[in-house]
């Protein structure tokens, strides 16, 4: 990892919860001993963002910033079929899943897997190619923070477990890229060499912001994006217990504001 990539986890890992709220309630005990006014105006402040942040009402509003792309329909789904036949099972349109992290050693198996975010991803990709008939593509390397770069990208265990578990083949597996960035680039570069002129794109809806826009920006005119978002964050507004915090709601609140860093950096 080089220096670039350190200070971009680093800044990541300090802005992200619950290490602002952390510093807070440290700085406002120690203010406290001087002055208790001066230090119940960190204290309090921290307590309550260390209960909003692992709330699922947080976590459905963040949600509802960043999932702003409706899931395909049935009839957006019917066109994607005819598109497959009117090409005659020529490839001019490819389902395209991006990785969203592998387990370098998972103990269970002995060998690199998925995660659960990667594993959801290929899940509906696969779903969507037997609802369509297209071809499936999936984008991963090793990611940045991926400490063993002669290990198994996640497009190489994404072909593993799409032919082994799903029974449905990949067409295409880059294992160069990085981040999301990267995904967009290799991906476009290698299906416009295939004769791919539309991408259907599967990954998480909170994701899928960032990632259209990235493909958008590879893409330019050459080839038609079609976003395909999935794993929706929901929330019940009228529920009381919403309110209350839960290790679930704290993990989505986490990763939805990664997310609108990420965003908002231009990553």
């Amino acid at each position: 990892m080089d220096a670039t990539e350190t200070a971009k986890l680093l800044a990541t890992l300090l802005l992200l919860p619950p290490v602002p709220a952390l510093v807070m309630l440290l700085l406002g005990a120690r203010l406290g001993r001087r002055s208790p006014w001066a230090g119940r105006l960190l204290l309090w402040p921290g307590a309550l963002l260390i209960w909003l942040g692992a709330c699922g009402a947080t976590a459905g509003w963040l949600a509802g910033q960043l999932q702003t792309v409706p899931p395909l329909d049935a009839a957006a789904i019917a066109v994607l079929k005819g598109e497959r036949a009117e090409r005659g099972g020529a490839p001019g349109t490819a389902i395209v899943v991006l990785g969203g992290g592998r387990i370098e050693h998972a103990p269970e198996t002995g060998t690199a897997e998925l995660n659960d975010f990667s594993l959801q991803r290929l899940h509906h990709g696969v779903r969507l190619a037997r609802q369509t008939g297209l071809p499936l593509a999936f984008s991963g390397g090793v990611g940045r923070g991926g400490s063993d770069r002669s290990a198994l990208s996640e497009a190489e265990i994404a072909q593993r477990v799409a032919e082994r578990d799903f029974r449905q083949p990949l067409k295409w597996a880059e294992s160069a890229s990085r981040d999301t960035r990267e995904n967009a680039v290799n991906t476009v570069r290698l299906l416009r060499g295939q004769g791919v002129e539309h991408i259907v794109l599967v990954t998480h809806a909170w994701h899928m912001p960032r990632a259209r826009r990235a493909f958008a920006e590879a893409a330019g005119d050459s080839l038609r994006i079609t976003p395909a978002p999935m794993g929706y964050i929901a929330s019940d507004e009228n529920a009381w217990t919403d309110w209350l915090p839960t290790t679930r709601a704290q993990a989505n609140v986490r990763w939805l504001l990664r997310e609108a860093l990420a965003l908002a950096a231009g990553e």
